[in-house]
């Protein structure tokens, strides 16, 4: 007799959806899928508003990576505007991009995902979360706390608050850095940057303790999305999309982001308001691909930082030409907080930064503009038409999360037949479902433009479509 397993809601990521699963007559995993049940609707509300005001409201579908819709908006619209915006400009964004950055993947790593991997995937449920891992690693809690500080309050220095700064607009920016904020910056490098390898330390430590989900999360071959510099070097702002396979090989190098649809298409499931992107020439779902920390260390040759360059290198050996597993997400995460930290060491003392030319000022000029950059999560695009009054006619948001949709439901599959004998869902088993979710640290509200928390629904379902078990969290 089959069953089917429903996870519902699924916890600790950010929005709302659930996990079912289906067994067959031999009791067997035959099929898995992560629903997410939030709607999607922003892009209609968005038609008819003024250009000038996209930074600000898309802004809004996310209170977790608010600069990543800033980055991308603003930069749709320098292109509707034609301008190039100034240098000083250009190096303010790029430095309110790694700090978001930095505060994202902190969150992530020490408050989402630290309690599975320091306190146990089978611990206590009640005492593994941050509450809990604050009582049992109270110095790494804190440190977290404090790398996340550091992040936020850069965004604040920038843009006037950590959340939602009304500071990026079509040409430039509003304000540049001051001397004190400066200084902060400068004083809390250190720190940021002892933390990040720490961190790595630890992680690296805790591998012979997870074999079995290094080897079951999500570790299969797929493609790999991101942006990359001119010369291959790591990049998060700015440069062309490069496309490789799981063997680290290049299938399409060199693509200018205003062509992303020549390239991506996107598919449509009856059970998620998720869509699945995927490559065009492969088809779907053969052309699926990944995007975010695993992505742009798999695809870039080096990160352009002393330290962080190091363990790149280390990084690269935990796969034969990529890493495929997303147990790794996290390493590449912590390892992209490291090479931020060095990148804002880099820069802090640039003159560019108190320099008042900041914004080139222009009418509408083109009809339409497509802006992408890497947010934490991965390669984010946004495209808007206008008419010539500068008034939104379309727009298309192509999410971080929904590019890895393909590869997270796969992922969830590969788990359930790795860990799933029978018709009931221990508690450990259902925090390893959630666990490999949790890795790709999807962002729902932004893939779906909602508004919710974050719970986690899982359902059994027996081949004939009976509820065998059910498990409900958050």
């Amino acid at each position: 007799m089959s069953q089917r397993i429903l996870i519902d809601p699924v916890t600790r990521i950010e929005g709302h959806g659930k996990i079912t699963v289906q067994l067959d007559d031999a009791g067997q995993v035959s099929e898995a899928h992560f629903h997410v049940a939030e709607f999607r609707g922003f892009e209609r509300m968005y038609e008819g508003r003024p250009l000038w005001e996209m930074p600000g409201i898309t802004a809004r579908i996310c209170g977790i990576c608010p600069v990543s819709h800033l980055m991308a908006s603003v930069k749709a619209g320098d292109q509707i505007l034609a301008v190039r915006i100034p240098s000083a400009a250009e190096k303010l964004r790029r430095l309110m991009n790694l700090a978001q950055i930095i505060q994202s993947h902190s969150l992530s790593f020490f408050h989402l995902s630290a309690p599975d991997l320091l306190l146990g995937m089978d611990s206590d449920p009640s005492k593994r979360n941050i509450f809990g891992l604050i009582a049992a690693e109270p110095e790494l809690a804190r440190n977290g706390i404090r790398l996340r500080q550091f992040g936020q309050q850069i965004i604040a220095a920038l843009g006037g608050q950590k959340i939602h700064p009304p500071w990026c607009v079509p040409g430039g920016v509003r304000s540049p850095l001051s001397i004190e904020d400066r200084d902060w910056i400068r004083s809390r490098i250190p720190e940021s940057r002892d933390v990040a390898l720490d961190a790595i330390r630890r992680f690296k430590g805790l591998l012979d303790t997870y074999r079995q989900e290094v080897e079951s999360f999500g570790n299969f071959p797929t493609m790999y999305l991101g942006l990359i510099a001119a010369d291959g070097t790591w990049e998060h702002y700015d440069g062309k999309l490069r496309l490789t396979d799981s063997e680290g090989k290049i299938v399409v190098d060199g693509i200018d982001p205003r062509r992303y649809r020549e390239h991506f298409g996107e598919a449509a499931e009856s059970w998620s308001y998720l869509k699945s992107p995927y490559y065009r020439p492969r088809g779907y779902p053969d052309g699926i691909y990944r995007v975010g920390p695993l992505a742009r260390l798999n695809l870039c040759a080096r990160m352009g930082t002393p330290l962080a360059d190091r363990e790149h290198v280390e990084f690269r050996q935990f796969g034969t030409g990529a890493v495929n597993s997303a147990f790794f997400y996290h390493y590449a995460r912590l390892i992209e907080i490291l090479t931020s930290v060095e990148r804002i060491e880099q820069m802090v003392d640039d003159a560019d930064l108190q320099s008042t030319h900041l914004r080139a000022h222009a009418g509408v000029n083109q009809l339409e503009g497509i802006g992408c950059s890497e947010a934490p999560r991965g390669t984010l695009f946004h495209h808007y038409q206008v008419n010539a009054d500068g008034l939104i006619q379309k727009v298309n948001l192509l999410i971080a999360t929904g590019q890895n949709n393909l590869a997270m439901n796969r992922a969830v599959l590969q788990i359930a037949r790795h860990y799933i004998k029978g018709p009931q869902i221990p508690e450990g088993i259902l925090n390893r479902l959630e666990a490999g979710i949790r890795a790709f640290d999807p962002c729902l509200s932004c893939s779906t433009h909602a508004a919710g928390q974050m719970p986690l629904h899982i359902q059994l379902f027996d081949a004939k479509g009976r509820l065998l078990d059910e498990v409900r969290r958050g």
